[in-house]
């Protein structure tokens, strides 16, 4: 419970905690954690857009529309994140360029920090209970968004200012890609 609480409050040493001693490697593998991870990510992303659309239109309960919302949602999800990853994979190696062995596992380890830190997402989960105001979802984009800076500041050791410009550039990527859709 008291990780929970440091990683609420953005300490470093709850997320090195989180990211290298937690996971024990033997019980469960990395790979298929990062696919269940990775499909929760997408999962909320989806349901994050679908919320978005229900907003701005009224909602009609015919179900073509619901389907076409669900899609329109989907669809939001798997382009801007895979403008996120890809914008991501570019700016991590400015980042990565180190000569110390497998780049391929830092990269693994890299993403894998980015997900786990996106674990503000499940907040979303709340708004199917009670009703809250769309703009919510901009202030848990925000907490997604800080605790992916702190996240690459443990996995990189890079300074702040390239952890968030990383993480405003591929957050902004993601947000013109669904625009532009």
């Amino acid at each position: 419970m008291i990780v929970l609480v440091d990683l609420i409050l953005h300490k470093r040493q709850a997320y090195r905690h989180l990211l290298y001693n937690q996971f024990d490697r033997n019980r469960l593998s990395r790979k298929d954690l990062m696919w269940k991870l990775g499909l929760s990510f997408l999962l909320l992303d989806a349901y994050r857009y679908m919320l978005l659309i229900l907003s701005e239109k009224p909602l009609s309960m015919s179900l073509s529309s619901t389907i076409g919302i669900c899609q329109k949602a989907l669809m939001y999800a798997l382009l801007g994140n895979a403008m996120f990853i890809c914008v991501l994979h570019i700016l991590s190696r400015v980042f990565l360029t180190s000569s110390s062995g497998d780049h391929r596992h830092r990269y693994r380890e890299f993403f894998f920090a980015i997900i786990i830190s996106s674990y503000f997402k499940i907040f979303l989960v709340s708004m199917m209970i009670w009703e809250f105001p769309s703009t919510v979802i901009f202030i848990v984009d925000l907490f997604v968004l800080s605790s992916n800076v702190v996240a690459i500041k443990v996995i990189t050791e890079s300074t702040v200012s390239r952890c968030i410009g990383t993480c405003l550039c591929a957050h902004g990527a993601k947000f013109l890609a669904t625009k532009a859709f």
